[in-house]
């Protein structure tokens, strides 16, 4: 049984202000909370519905009914296990590789794709803006499918970080050159821009090279959804 006290604990961290309270979110699912288990992050609490997954888990996992269940997801209908894991410490980026920075995205379904297109593509670190959705939102977690585990994510001033870039950095624009062309080097950073706005003026004035992805269809789309741009621009960096 899950006590009245944990209830309102666990459905608090829905929101970023008592995550950041308390450092720890709270993730649902089997496959991301068995990847964060797997991972170096340290686990709090998790409540789960599957015996067998409380078999397998037994020294973190409590049973509960799905009615307990019901009482502290987020989901209409559970996905089995809800678990509570302490936000890990940042690591400082090493520019060596390949970095992508993120100027302003606000929709969760974006971050959590672009986390995971960074897991594929091995890309290690994620450098977001201050006003970037939280990566520990409930709807991003769901989109990474773990790999946030993977992948280290660092919020800091995107002005200030890339003005001091011993790297070239490349942006995103409508109106750059045709990514297909680039020779790109083995270390850079790639900056992808808020979905209605794009890459804002201050940290276009920091870009070394705009570049874009060529439309081959009738101009009647006004621009790819921008983390399906990140996988075409991270899949020809990777390539080249």
């Amino acid at each position: 049984m899950v006590v009245k006290s944990q209830i309102k604990f666990i459905r608090s961290l829905q929101q970023k202000k008592y995550r950041n309270q308390h450092g720890m979110f709270v993730v649902e699912g089997v496959k991301v909370v068995k990847e964060l288990l797997a991972s170096q992050i340290t686990v709090h609490i998790i409540y789960s519905s599957d015996v067998e997954f409380v078999a397998e888990n037994k020294t973190s996992t409590t049973l509960v009914s799905e009615t307990d269940l019901l009482k502290i997801s987020s989901l209409r209908t559970p996905n089995k296990v809800v678990g509570v894991f302490q936000i890990p410490v940042p690591i400082k980026i090493n520019p060596i590789n390949w970095i992508v920075a993120l100027d302003d995205v606000r929709d969760p379904g974006n971050l959590g794709t672009i986390i995971r297109l960074c897991d594929w593509f091995g890309i290690s670190n994620l450098l977001c803006s201050p006003n970037t959705v939280d990566c520990y939102n409930p709807k991003v977690l769901q989109a990474t499918m773990g790999s946030i585990s993977r992948v280290n994510i660092v919020y800091a001033d995107l002005q200030k970080y890339l003005n001091e870039a011993q790297v070239p950095v490349y942006g995103a624009f409508m109106d750059g050159e045709v990514a297909y062309k680039e020779g790109f080097p083995g270390a850079g950073i790639l900056v992808m821009g808020n979905e209605a706005n794009g890459i804002s003026q201050e940290i276009e004035a920091l870009v070394t090279k705009k570049i874009c992805i060529p439309q081959f269809g009738a101009k009647t789309a006004e621009s790819l959804n921008v983390s399906t741009a990140t996988a075409i621009l991270l899949n020809e960096i990777k390539r080249t």
